[in-house]
Order: structure tokens, then sequence, then C-alpha cells
């Protein structure tokens, strides 16, 4: 009788811990590549750690999860059909409890890549995050 007393208390203090905390919006940052010829490859592979180090600096919590989806595999064209995708090709999804939301971002880091203006590109990220956030 008392061990079982004692694992309700237990269990009954994990299930208040586990839904009492707060979960963060679950945001991603899909970044689309495909198999591209090694000079193409080292600015898409530059281009996307740029992406993830402001990605990083801007969410250093973790709130934005950051993914690779490669064109050439086959296990991903759901995705890629979903957004149209093709190389070089970013979206930030919100996934809530009911809703999905998206942007996509190509246009901001086409011109990043452009301009290498980092501080234009933090800004616009933050701003597409907090609108994608704020339309939930």
């Amino acid at each position: 009788m008392k061990k079982s007393v004692i694992l309700l208390m237990i269990f009954s203090l994990v299930a208040i811990t586990v839904y009492s905390q707060k979960t963060k919006p679950k945001v991603e940052l899909l970044y689309f590549k495909a198999n591209l010829a090694c000079c193409k490859a080292k600015a898409c592979n530059a281009l996307e750690a740029d992406i993830i180090r402001v990605v990083q600096k801007c969410y250093p919590d973790g709130a934005i999860v950051c993914k690779q989806i490669k064109l050439d595999d086959q296990a991903n064209k759901p995705l890629i059909d979903k957004y149209s995708a093709k190389s070089q090709t970013v979206i930030i999804v919100y996934k809530g409890k009911k809703e999905e939301k998206y942007y996509d971002i190509s246009g901001i880091v086409q011109q990043y890549n452009t301009s290498k203006n980092e501080a234009e590109f933090e800004k616009q990220l933050k701003a597409k995050v907090e609108q994608l956030l704020k339309s939930k």
C-alpha cells in the first residue's frame, strides 16, 4: 500500500512538472540543397553556414532548428513538392498544435548572398520570424 502511494506521488510530481513547463514555439528553418559540382557546392555550403551562424546568433536558445533538405533524396519529395523548392530555397516553418505556417525567405537570403550585409539579413530574418509567430 505504501509503495503504491509513493509511486502515485512521484507520478503526480512528474506529471505536474511536465505539464507546467512552457513549450517553445516549434520553428524550423529548412535549407533545400542540390547535389552540385565542387565549386558551386563550396558557395552553397558557405551560404548555408552563414545562415546557420546568423540564426544561432539571433536565437542562441535553440528556438529555431536548422535543417538541411537534400533535393536528390526521394524521402524529401513531399517537402520539396509542398514548398516548390529548388536549390537554395529557404523556408521558415512554424508548427503549432493545430496548424502550420511558413514563409519562403529565399529572396532575403539571395539579397544577403549578393550584399553580404549581415546586419540587414539579421533584421529581416528576425522580422519574418516575429511575423510568423504573431500570425499563429
